[in-house]
């Protein structure tokens, strides 16, 4: 996996392109939120995360659908159960995934922060193969944008307090974190 800067695409993840993006007001990356999700809600490998950030999620196919299928919502980066990465948004563009969010007294954390989407609930442990993607993912970024220390890294449910819950009490930050220190420590 690596990060090519000036298109902010990775290589050697799927690339999903998704149409729920736009320009950073002033380009600026320095928040990574972490998320989760599956749809149908508790179902995984079922592609209809792929289809819903594509703006292609059919709302006849389940009753969870209805009420979600006219949203138009993207994340940077989907990492499945089996540790499978998917970009569906440039770096460089602002993805659609915190809505209305703070962080440190600054609102709109879409402009400044990259998000990754976790298959998975909140109270269903997430699966080793999705933590060591997200750890390399992660050290990436981190690598590619300086300013997201581990300070900087955070859960939906951090900047949309009471409106959001995810990744959830299932998510293993202290595994995430000791695994980012180690690995900047041997740097």
């Amino acid at each position: 996996m690596q990060l090519d800067p000036s298109s902010g695409w990775c290589d050697g993840v799927r690339h999903c392109p998704s149409p729920n993006a736009n320009q950073r007001p002033q380009g600026e990356v320095s928040l990574l939120v972490i998320h989760n999700i599956s749809l149908p809600p508790g179902q995984f490998g079922t592609g209809k995360v792929q289809a819903f950030f594509q703006n292609r999620l059919d709302a006849s196919e389940h009753p969870y659908f209805a009420g979600i299928a006219s949203m138009q919502v993207s994340a940077h980066f989907f990492i499945e159960r089996d540790g499978v990465v998917t970009q569906f948004v440039s770096c460089n563009e602002r993805a659609w995934h915190a809505g209305q969010s703070r962080f440190a007294e600054r609102e709109n954390c879409n402009d400044f922060s990259l998000g990754i989407e976790l298959e998975g609930t909140d109270d269903l442990p997430f699966t080793a193969q999705q933590y060591v993607a997200l750890i390399e993912l992660t050290g990436l970024l981190q690598a590619a944008y300086p300013a997201i220390t581990l300070a900087r890294i955070c859960g939906h449910s951090d900047i949309a307090p009471g409106r959001k819950t995810d990744p959830g009490p299932a998510f293993d930050w202290q595994r995430l974190r000791m695994a980012l220190q180690q690995s900047e420590e041997l740097k």
